[in-house]
């Protein structure tokens, strides 16, 4: 095999984050990588080259190691919003703006999405739908927990799934809230707001 491969720490300069993104983005599929014969992880280099070229393209940032968003991060609340109804993604990014006018909001259309972002932006709260295709918001929440990053952010699932539905698909970790749609708003903002309080 021709392709260069580099270590998770390396990724993780490269990438400017933490070697414990880079694990769950792996986990993700968002990077490619392999195990050596001890047990170390590699990382395609490749890879790692396209997602920082991806993340220049759609933010207008410079590539490795320029990005310096872990001070502003600190002090602006940062909320992601996963949902793949893209009318209820603007709905919620309107709520949003209007309850933290000084906050960052971001959004994902599915759970392979969020969890990028999640990595990236380490976003105080996180609201997301089970429901999407590719990576639902069951898969990604398991990844979260698996990670130990469920109690980093607050994170409220908003779906239109039943109880029966949620347990029937392994339910949610631990921490986690539910609201069902219609969207409470009122409820959410409450909860939201608390998150980014801290």
């Amino acid at each position: 095999m021709t392709e260069k491969l580099i270590t998770t720490r390396q990724a993780a300069e490269m990438l400017g984050v933490a070697l414990r993104t880079v694990q769950l983005w792996v986990e993700a599929g968002a990077l490619q990588a392999w195990k050596t014969p001890g047990g170390h992880r590699r990382i395609a280099l490749s890879s790692v080259e396209k997602m920082l070229a991806e993340r220049a393209e759609a933010t207008g940032e410079a590539l490795p190691g320029s990005r310096t968003q872990s001070p502003e991060r600190d002090n602006q609340p940062t909320v992601l919003v996963v949902e793949d109804d893209q009318d209820l993604l603007a709905l919620h990014k309107t709520h949003l703006e209007e309850w933290l006018p000084q906050g960052r909001i971001l959004t994902a259309v599915n759970g392979f999405e969020g969890l990028l972002k999640i990595g990236e932006h380490k976003p105080d709260a996180i609201i997301t739908d089970l429901s999407m295709p590719g990576m639902d918001g069951f898969k990604m929440l398991r990844s979260l927990e698996k990670n130990g990053l469920v109690k980093r952010s607050q994170v409220i699932v908003v779906t239109a799934l039943s109880l029966k539905d949620i347990d029937n698909n392994g339910g949610l970790p631990a921490g986690v809230e539910c609201f069902f749609k219609p969207v409470p708003f009122d409820a959410l903002k409450k909860r939201v707001l608390a998150a980014c309080k801290g």
